[in-house]
Formats: C-alpha cells, sequence, structure tokens
C-alpha cells in the first residue's frame, strides 16, 4: 500500500502491467453519488437478505428514492418504534470490463421514512424527486442517511516494454 491509499496488486501475467486499487474520499463518493441515478438497496428483511435497484437522487447529503405504499420493501424498512429506523447499504458502481477497471462507492446509513408532507415537499420543491420506474406509480418517498461513505477505483497501470 501506497501512501495515499493505493494498493498495488502483483503484475499482470505477462508483466503487461500494475493493478491499482484506490481509496476514494468523501467528497469523490458524493460527487459520483450525486452523477448517478440506479444504485442498489441492501438490507435485511423478513425473509433474509434483500438488495434491489432503485432510481434514485442525492438530497442534502442523503439519498433519496421511491417505494411503492405496501410493498415489502416499505413494511420490511419500518420498525414499528418510533424514531428508530433500520440500517441498510446503498451501493453504486461503474466497471469497464475491458479496461479491466471500475469503481465503486458504498453508504451504510438508516433509511428514514419521508412520512410528513413538509419533508416531501422539500425534497420535490427542491428538485431532488427521483422519478420511479417506468409505468410504476411511486407514492412513497425514503431517504438514506449515511452513517459512513466509502469508495473505491480499481484501474489498471500499463507497464512499458522493458528493453
Amino acid at each position: 500500500m501506497t501512501s495515499k491509499g493505493t494498493r498495488i496488486a502483483p503484475s499482470l501475467p505477462g508483466g503487461a502491467g500494475q493493478r491499482l486499487v484506490e481509496s476514494l474520499d468523501e467528497s469523490e463518493c458524493l460527487r459520483r453519488l450525486g452523477a448517478g441515478r440506479v444504485g442498489r438497496l441492501a438490507y435485511t428483511g423478513r425473509e433474509g437478505p434483500v438488495v434491489l435497484p432503485v432510481v434514485y437522487k442525492l438530497h442534502e447529503g442523503s439519498v433519496v428514492f421511491h417505494t411503492l405504499q405496501g410493498t415489502f420493501t416499505e413494511e420490511d424498512l419500518r420498525t414499528g418504534i418510533a424514531h428508530a429506523d433500520y440500517q441498510v447499504a446503498f451501493e453504486i458502481d461503474q466497471i469497464d470490463p475491458d479496461a479491466r477497471g471500475g469503481w465503486a462507492v458504498l453508504v451504510v446509513g438508516s433509511a428514514h421514512h419521508v412520512d410528513t408532507e413538509a419533508e416531501r415537499a422539500s425534497i420535490i420543491d427542491a428538485g431532488a424527486d427521483p422519478w420511479p420506474w417506468p409505468e410504476a406509480e411511486a407514492t412513497h418517498l425514503m431517504r438514506v442517511k449515511p452513517l459512513r461513505i466509502s469508495g473505491r477505483r480499481s484501474y489498471l497501470r500499463v507497464m512499458p516494454p522493458e528493453s
């Protein structure tokens, strides 16, 4: 590992290059989250682990997305205890198999139901109302308030041929 948080993996077969893995700082993670549109929500539901794609927006440092009222996602993420939220993970990534690289950002935090009209209006008025999947009638907003944001970038550093 280098001083900047870069890990250098062993050289690739044939000595063509080195695989580098860098940590992304929080500001870079937020930039990538803000530029994205579809991510994956992961949590432990009634029947075990669940991972679902969601259309999202970044709003005031939180990930905001729609669920359908009365669906298992909306129901699973209700604790039944006032002011108690479920802990979830939210992930986005971009992978380029041809370049043998990519990046991923992981948000771990609490899933908060946007239950008040005032909070819902502030999200929608700010233009952060995430669009639901096509043909879906999304009626319920959720917000993931990050406790931890981390990211990694992996790429191949091509080594010049030895003479």
